[in-house]
């Protein structure tokens, strides 16, 4: 599917859901993509990207950010303590903060840097025991404890079960938000994310559909 069918879908969910055009932004997931794929969609003009691991991202954006100016990187897998320094150098929104050690070393790098990237808490909304994320019943205790480090904390993240109803997942995460006063929403993916935007997602993360299937490996 082309980045303008996805735009299209994107705008019609929106319309649908009464929402403004343009409040659920679209991240390219570019994980394990061939380069050539990449480098078309930046060509096509898109500039926001989402990634899983520090190290491949390190390897491969530097370059392209210099050949295209005003990309923005977002952190959208699981984020290991030892790689907190490279990944505030790397990404301007991190959406997987899920525990306070992470939360204490992003403030304590943040004081040292002089600045950080927008952080999202992942909340394991379907309490899946293999997957990283805060358990709803702990959600708001841990948000607090991010606000009283000074963190810029802008929203939370889940990804749902693959074999339940995403929309009962993506309104709890929303009750969540309201509660904590916090407006970003980060999900839907490829397959469910125009049942995210009529929750109110401000951040969809769509890879396949735009890319095609990930490299294996």
């Amino acid at each position: 599917m082309s980045l303008s069918e996805i735009r299209e879908r994107i705008r019609k969910a929106e319309q649908a859901a009464g929402r403004v055009p343009g409040s659920a932004r679209l991240i390219a997931v570019s994980k394990k993509q061939p380069a050539e794929r990449v480098r078309h969609v930046l060509k096509e003009g898109h500039r926001l990207f989402g990634e899983n691991r520090v190290q491949e991202t390190a390897g491969k954006w530097p370059a392209w950010q210099e050949e295209f100016p005003g990309v923005e990187l977002h952190l959208l897998g699981p984020l290991q303590t030892n790689k907190t320094r490279q990944a505030m150098g790397l990404f301007d929104a991190i959406h997987s903060v899920d525990r306070p050690k992470l939360a204490r070393t992003l403030a304590r790098l943040a004081d040292e840097l002089g600045h950080c990237p927008d952080l999202f808490v992942q909340v394991n909304t379907g309490e899946e025991p293999q997957k990283a994320g805060v358990p709803p019943a702990d959600a708001d205790a841990f948000i607090a404890e991010v606000r009283a480090l000074d963190l810029p904390l802008v929203g939370l993240m889940c990804i749902p079960p693959a074999d339940e109803e995403p929309s009962l997942h993506f309104a709890l995460l929303r009750k969540i938000a309201e509660r904590n006063g916090l407006q970003g929403l980060s999900m839907g993916m490829s397959h469910d994310f125009e049942r995210a935007i009529a929750q109110g997602a401000t951040h969809v993360r769509i890879g396949s559909a735009i890319f095609g299937p990930r490299e294996t490996g």
